[in-house]
């Protein structure tokens, strides 16, 4: 019988055939963030600005990993690198600055170091016998780095690798001594110089960036028909009317002046006043029925000048601080000259004629949809795109995008790729009132500003709770509201009582909560308050079907206010960005508390806002000091900046009371050094 508990002779084993070339790389990148959907679409910052990115990374053991950040331009080939630091529990970080418009991408590379795992262990070690022992290691490690280097560095790793071989072998040696040697801090940093990145992980994706100007974060729009800027009563106005109402305008604090469409409106199927089916002969129509046999989306209606009337208005916009936003509507009056030259760009219906738009039971007979199914879509993207090109040309920058969410989602993200690969520079807004997911598709396709439910958000529960969302991770990083209390289309509910007080705490917390925002005005400041009829969003004889007149000179308007708010806007780099919101407990539901910082934390703005627009409110808020910056026993002002008034704060609940006849807020700065005797003139 075989004796099975005999010794065997050992075989060699045999090497397993495994699809594994970096088998032997220990580090693991688990993740780098911020990433939008895994990397599929881009991250959006300004240029200029610290892009904080942060990576999981970890090994196996106690060996000690490096993790650097590699970021390049889009164009470029080569990474630029930035140590990342650990943070704990296998998170480390790093920021860097995109320095133009563009696109970047960025990444991580990870290894184990052998160096400073050895010089780790070092720093450890106690045992005589084993501090020398190491050192010896180290001398093979320092050499090994010295290899890595050339020149000056290489000589001096040289003899640091030399001395600590000979010092570590020597009889006698000192053990403090031989330690001190090893862990010399300035060859140590020599030595970093020179890894050994044999074994490096890179994250296997190469994330998006796109570097935005800075109005793409903090803009102030204000949207204006040039139509309804005549001088007189049923005069259609002129670019050159608008010309007239920009010195206002800029007084008014805004940096956008943003146009619906200008181009011809179709005559076909026209509505009338108050979006009746029926026009007549001087009724002006629907400027986003668009086409006539004047022209198309390239062209301008006759009625508000040239195309060189159009350039001058740009240039003196801009002489006041203005840039022009255009709306871009992708959609066809029945007359518009695409109809007849591609009829293949819209839907036909069995008996012969186009299907207009609608949703049910809303019908827009004056309105034709493109058909983006179309067999020629081609073509379709193509004279879309050249529209965009159009007014590039003609030197607009910003577009505020009808209804973003009825077109084809491809669409958008090669038109706003193409665009801004040749125009940078160049921002879009998507007006797009539809579901979360689809607004969040659209800001992720490319959109650089998106309109937000704002309008609809009212009680504090509500605003507590969607600018919570807005603010944080991980829309922040690509979706950017733009919130506007009213628009042609919504005139809400809360507005049509004409309180002032509803008018201007509805301005506050849009010009605070959110980095850009905008009114549709004369009606915001001048307080339109009347609905088509009861239960209607809709304003009771809107401009977008007829010409309005404005009295300007009307001594309840509203602009003063919105100056002064807009100047705190622009004079506080807390109130520029989105990040950075924190919503603060108060007693009374009533108010509405909140605290925003700049990204170094030196500005710090605390806004509170009655929501009640017929009742003074008060409470308590907590407000710890050292959230300002303040040591927990300092006094510090709080120095409104819509009243003027300063108030001295000291611990963690402060009182506050708001009448809404006076002013329904307060928009606080906080000055963390309180005064004393010393600043008097004669102190000495």
């Amino acid at each position: 019988m075989k004796n099975i508990f005999a010794p065997r002779h050992a075989t060699a084993a045999v090497a397993p055939d495994i699809d594994n070339p970096h088998g032997n790389a220990r580090a693991v990148i688990d993740a780098v963030l911020p990433a939008v959907d895994n990397g599929r679409f881009a991250v959006k910052c300004v240029a200029g600005e610290r892009v904080r990115i942060r990576a999981h990374c970890f090994t196996d053991g106690h060996d000690v990993l490096r993790v650097q950040l590699c970021w390049r331009a889009l164009e470029q080939a080569e990474f630029r690198e930035v140590p990342m630091k650990p943070l704990g529990n296998d998170v480390w970080e790093a920021a860097f600055s995109p320095p133009a418009l563009g696109r970047y991408v960025y990444t991580a590379v990870a290894w184990v170091d052998p160096f400073e795992s050895w010089r780790s262990e070092m720093a450890r070690r106690v045992d005589p016998d084993d501090v020398r022992i190491a050192s010896e290691v180290g001398a093979l490690e320092v050499a090994a780095a010295a290899g890595r280097a050339e020149g000056a560095d290489r000589i001096a790793l040289q003899h640091w690798a030399t001395e600590l071989e000979a010092v570590a072998t020597a009889p006698g040696t000192d053990a403090v001594s031989l330690k001190a040697l090893a862990l010399d801090d300035e060859l140590a940093d020599l030595a970093r110089r020179y890894p050994d990145r044999r074994h490096a992980v890179r994250h296997p994706v190469e994330l998006p960036l796109v570097a935005d100007r800075e109005r793409a974060r903090f803009s102030t729009w204000y949207e204006l028909f040039p139509r309804s800027a005549g001088q007189e009563p049923g005069v259609h106005g002129t670019f050159k009317d608008v010309e007239a109402r920009l010195p206002a305008i800029a007084e008014m604090g805004f940096d956008v002046l943003y146009f619906p469409p200008i181009h011809p409106v179709g005559r076909v199927q026209r509505k009338g006043p108050n979006n009746k089916l029926v026009s007549g002969p001087e009724d002006v129509g629907s400027p986003w029925a668009i086409g006539a046999a004047e022209g198309g989306h390239k062209d301008i209606l006759p009625a508000l000048g040239t195309a060189e009337d159009f350039r001058r208005l740009l240039a003196r916009a801009a002489d006041h601080g203005l840039e022009i936003a255009l709306d871009i509507a992708f959609q066809c009056a029945p007359d518009h000259p695409y109809v007849k030259a591609h009829p293949d760009w819209f839907r036909w219906r069995p008996d012969g004629t186009v299907q207009y738009a609608e949703n049910p039971p809303k019908k827009y007979q004056d309105i034709y949809p493109f058909n983006f199914e179309s067999d020629d879509w081609r073509a379709l993207w193509a004279e879309l795109k050249s529209v965009f090109d159009h007014w590039v040309g003609e030197g607009v920058r910003i577009f505020r995008v009808d209804n973003p969410h009825t077109k084809a989602f491809p669409f958008w993200e090669w038109v706003i790729g193409e665009v801004k690969r040749e125009h940078p520079d160049v921002i879009f807004l998507a007006e797009a009132f539809t579901r979360p997911k689809v607004m969040h598709r659209l800001a992720k396709l490319g959109f650089s500003q998106s309109y937000t439910y704002f309008t609809w958000r009212n009680t504090k529960e509500e605003l507590v709770a969607y600018f919570t969302e807005l603010s944080s991770a991980p829309g922040i990083d690509y979706f950017r509201p733009n919130v506007w209390p009213n628009t042609p289309d919504i005139l809400h509910e809360q507005l049509q009582g004409g309180d002032a007080a509803t008018y201007m705490a509805r301005l506050v917390l849009a010009a605070t909560l959110s980095a850009s925002y905008g009114i549709y005005g004369p009606a915001y400041e001048l307080r339109q308050h009347l609905p088509r009829e009861q239960g209607s969003e809709e304003y009771l004889d809107s401009e977008k079907y007829q010409l309005r007149h404005w009295n300007h000179d009307d001594p309840d308007s509203l602009a003063p206010f919105i100056a002064r708010v807009n100047r705190i806007r622009r004079e506080n780099p807390a109130l520029h960005a989105d990040r950075g919101l924190r919503f603060l407990h108060i007693d009374n539901p009533q108010l509405l508390a909140y605290a925003k910082a700049s990204a170094d934390g030196a500005n710090v703005v605390v806004t509170v806002v009655n929501l009640d627009p017929h009742n003074a409110q008060w409470g308590w808020l907590g407000l710890e000091p050292a959230s300002v910056g303040v040591a927990p026993a300092q006094a510090f002002q709080m120095h409104d900046l819509l009243s003027g008034q300063r108030f001295t704060w000291q611990g963690d609940w402060h009182y506050v009371r708001l009448d809404p006849h006076s002013c329904p807020a307060h928009v606080f700065v906080v000055r963390r050094r309180h005064g004393d005797e010393r600043d008097f003139d004669y102190f000495l």
